[in-house]
């Protein structure tokens, strides 16, 4: 089978691209986009060259486990070796269940292969509808993210903790659906919450659900917040508050809370 170079670079990229995303989904890393990037095409440059290389059994699968590896070094932003190490994981794993999968879709639907590159090649481009599904995953996710602010009312809220006290910006989020032992909890920055306590005290936490998957977050007691959005202002007594597994920069108010008592 002949392949030209320029649709190898460009359907390898979409690949590693597709799995590199993944992979830093499942491992929950905090790597930016332009490291991903630069790493897909890394491995669709080595992925034109490997055929010259004339390598086979154990030497050549030893090579492209290596080159997985370089790809996810340069992808990934790591705190140690494990952080590395998870990553590197999930995108072999990943990339083996896709190979997998392609090769028995194309099996049974009588569509030629043949191993290429550490991928399999065919006459369908996988790579390239695989990137596109994900660029529109991130577009939807982005305009739901956009259409949920935009439903958002922006909130001016101060809250007071045992002797101290934080002023934040905030909103009512209508998607804001957690609960900590029947109470309502709203979402504070880390960077409020450490005005406020050392969490050393807090012993509560919860469940929560974001794109980037399930996280377990602390959960602490505010004896009052008060809460102005411009029409009115409310006070609220022993407030349950979760402090952000990421970073933010608006207090992320329960929709119970604009209800009144």
């Amino acid at each position: 089978m002949q392949v030209y170079a320029e649709y190898a670079i460009v359907e390898n990229f979409c690949m590693d691209f597709s799995l590199l995303v993944a992979a830093k989904a499942a491992s929950k890393n905090p790597a930016k986009y332009g490291r991903i990037s630069a790493a897909a095409i890394l491995g669709a440059c080595f992925a034109v060259v490997y055929p010259l290389f004339g390598l086979s059994g154990a030497a050549g699968i030893a090579v492209k486990i290596a080159s997985g590896g370089a790809m996810c070094a340069v992808a990934g932003k790591f705190a140690s070796v494990k952080g590395y190490v998870k990553f590197t994981a999930f995108f072999t794993a990943l990339t083996f269940l896709l190979g997998g999968a392609l090769i028995a879709v194309f099996s049974l639907a009588g569509v030629s292969y043949e191993s290429g590159g550490g991928y399999v090649l065919s006459s369908v481009p996988v790579g390239i509808p695989l990137f596109a599904a994900l660029m529109l995953a991130f577009a939807v996710i982005k305009l739901k993210r956009k259409v949920v602010a935009n439903r958002s009312v922006a909130a001016y809220c101060k809250i007071y903790f045992k002797d101290k006290s934080a002023v934040c910006s905030a909103f009512y989020d209508s998607g804001n659906k957690v609960y900590a032992d029947g109470a309502p909890v709203s979402i504070v920055p880390a960077y409020i919450a450490k005005k406020l306590t050392d969490q050393t005290c807090i012993n509560t936490f919860v469940d929560i659900h974001t794109v980037a998957g399930k996280s377990k977050i602390p959960v602490f007691t505010a004896e009052k917040i008060e809460i102005d959005d411009g029409k009115s202002k409310i006070t609220r007594q022993n407030v349950a508050l979760g402090i952000s597994p990421r970073h933010i920069y608006k207090m992320v108010l329960h929709p119970d809370l604009s209800e009144v008592n």
